[in-house]
């Protein structure tokens, strides 16, 4: 992993699966205690720590890397190493087991579209269907649990946007690699030490809106910048996109609600639901299935309301038909037709 090499040193046992490409997690739950994700499966390794003082110096060692502190007094830590993987950290007695370190590691290649039609994450049609939307300017939303595969879907959504728009993109640390000349990326910013300093998505949001986008992509929605963002929506910035996590379609515009109560204004329902699906045009469903896999499980349109309810139409869904020799998943996705939810 380049430029953490004044890192290794401290994370020696797990180095090899630093270095593997096709190692996408590495989840350390104390010393000794060592899994990692790989091709969509999560294993135990035998790697072991010396003991917890070394985990903890490892995970110290981080924490100073991003000029952060991590003890009695700040028990976890949130941090980027330099080739932008990402970080947790929870020490005792928070964490029963001993120090908890997850590294999710950031993909220097990014998938094309081609590559996920080859994986079986999405069929061609599905994904000539999706590019269509992008073209039209549908704004989007991608749902899914942790660890679905939310980013790599937006970065191909994103793929599809005209190289003459100009792009804003908001992330807490910088997944989305889009190729288009005229990108303006954000990154937000966590206080430091002392609490100072903190840049949340909701001021860069109210920065990118000042800065003429002609289409915003933010990374993720956790909270009250979703009202900003389905304003932008309702006010000229068709095109728009961003992840949540939820565990459906239906679940994604119900946690969208929640996030929108998160900005502090007293909003009725009504008019919260109403914004929601005046601003969202479709919503794309990722899972990861017990058999390792990541797919593309969904599109649905959002519809007006129905007194006061969601409808969702469903145009794609991934439906499975058996499991091979291998135990991997076999099904097919199937256009949907005069099919509403």
């Amino acid at each position: 992993m380049n430029g953490i090499s004044y890192l290794t040193m401290f994370l020696e046992p797990v180095k090899p699966w630093l270095d593997d490409p096709a190692v996408s997690e590495i989840m350390i739950n104390g010393p000794g205690n060592i899994y990692i994700e790989k091709g969509g499966k999560v294993s135990r390794t035998d790697a072991v720590f010396p003991s917890e003082s070394a985990l903890q110096a490892a995970a110290n060692n981080i924490a100073k890397s991003v000029g952060r502190i991590l003890n009695d007094e700040y028990p976890r830590l949130d941090a980027r190493l330099p080739d932008g993987s990402r970080v947790h950290v929870v020490i005792p007695p928070l964490a029963r087991c001993g120090t908890v370190v997850s590294i999710r590691k950031f993909r220097t290649d990014s998938l094309s579209p081609e590559s996920l039609v080859a994986w079986h994450s999405i069929s061609r049609e599905m994904l000539d269907y999706l590019q269509e939307l992008v073209r039209k300017r549908m704004n989007m939303l991608v749902c899914g649990a942790t660890s679905s595969g939310k980013t790599s879907i937006l970065n191909v959504l994103s793929s599809f946007i005209d190289p003459a728009d100009r792009i804003l993109t908001i992330e807490d640390s910088c997944e989305l690699q889009l190729r288009q000349p005229h990108l303006v990326p954000f990154e937000t910013r966590r206080p430091d030490k002392d609490g100072k300093g903190e840049v949340t998505f909701r001021d860069l949001l109210h920065s990118a809106l000042r800065l003429r986008p002609d289409r915003i992509i933010l990374g993720e929605i956790r909270g009250g910048e979703a009202l900003d963002l389905l304003q932008a929506m309702n006010t000229g910035h068709s095109g728009s996109m961003s992840t949540i996590h939820a565990n459906n379609e239906r679940d994604s515009l119900l946690r969208l609600e929640t996030c929108v109560m998160y900005a502090g204004y007293e909003l009725p329902l009504t008019a919260i639901r109403n914004q929601i699906v005046a601003a969202l045009n479709y919503i794309v469903h990722t899972g990861r299935l017990e058999d390792g896999s990541r797919k593309v499980l969904g599109i649905s349109k959002v519809l007006p309301l129905d007194h006061g309810e969601y409808r969702l139409e469903p145009e794609w869904q991934w439906v499975q038909t058996g499991v091979d020799e291998s135990g991997r998943f076999i099904g097919e996705f199937r256009r949907m037709e005069n099919c509403k939810a």
